[in-house]
């Protein structure tokens, strides 16, 4: 981990904190840290700054700390993704943490499977732990705001329109499309499918609610790479 994200629990004064968890194991064994050194950590939700280890043992690790340190800006951007596979889930939901994308919102789509939405991964616990993974590597500390739409045709009509309203709104799809914009300074709301695409059918209701098909080539990409390479070029 680039930052030590604190949690309010774990405070015993104002400027003081205790680890037990698996961060107290990963300054021993990944960090192999010593008492007396100084770490980069941030607040969830709130400023960065460092931490002393005034005390690390076996079980437990004593930090004085304190935060003078805005964190990092979100993209203006909105993402409404296809539910991927539970495995890619879970790096989605890091990734999209680490670029800093500060709404994700999970669609279903026709391409999308029905068992996908029982993975333990959409529990609220399992959601926070992987945002907080892909925030610890971009030392950010605000936690992306995740929403859940199992309904496609419902959100896009009668929520979406209203979230995209103001923003560049875009489709990422492969096909005789435009070219994805590079460095735009507009918000945008981008909609991603499943691997095999949006069905005809959704392009056109995405259409409806404000969001233009625009393509980056011949290649099919997976969901985490599409993420990445999508987000790279637009901002």
């Amino acid at each position: 981990m680039n930052l030590l994200l604190l949690e309010e629990a774990d405070f015993i004064a104002a400027d003081r904190v205790v680890l037990r968890d698996r961060r107290l194991t990963h300054l021993h064994e990944v960090h192999r840290t010593e008492a007396g050194a100084r770490l980069r950590v941030g607040r969830v939700g709130g400023l960065m700054g460092e931490a002393l280890v005034e005390r690390l043992g076996t079980h437990e690790a004593e930090l004085l700390v304190s935060f003078d340190q805005a964190p990092p800006a979100k993209l203006p951007l909105t993402l409404v993704l296809a539910l991927p596979r539970p495995k890619m889930l879970r790096r989605v939901f890091q990734t999209a943490a680490t670029l800093g994308v500060p709404r994700l919102i999970l669609v279903n789509s026709y391409r999308v499977e029905k068992s996908f939405w029982q993975t333990p991964f959409l529990q609220p616990q399992a959601i926070r732990d992987n945002l907080v993974l892909g925030l610890e590597q971009a030392r950010d500390t605000v936690l992306p705001e995740v929403i859940i739409e199992k309904r496609f045709k419902p959100f896009v009509e009668d929520r979406l329109p209203a979230l995209a309203a103001g923003t560049l709104g875009l489709v990422g799809h492969p096909g005789a499309y435009p070219a994805c914009p590079r460095g735009v300074s507009a918000p945008v709301t981008l909609a991603i499918g499943p691997e095999g695409g949006w069905i005809p059918y959704e392009i056109d209701l995405l259409g409806q609610a404000g969001l233009a098909p625009v393509q980056m080539g011949e290649r099919i990409l997976r969901v985490e790479t599409a993420v990445t390479a999508l987000l790279a070029r637009l901002f």
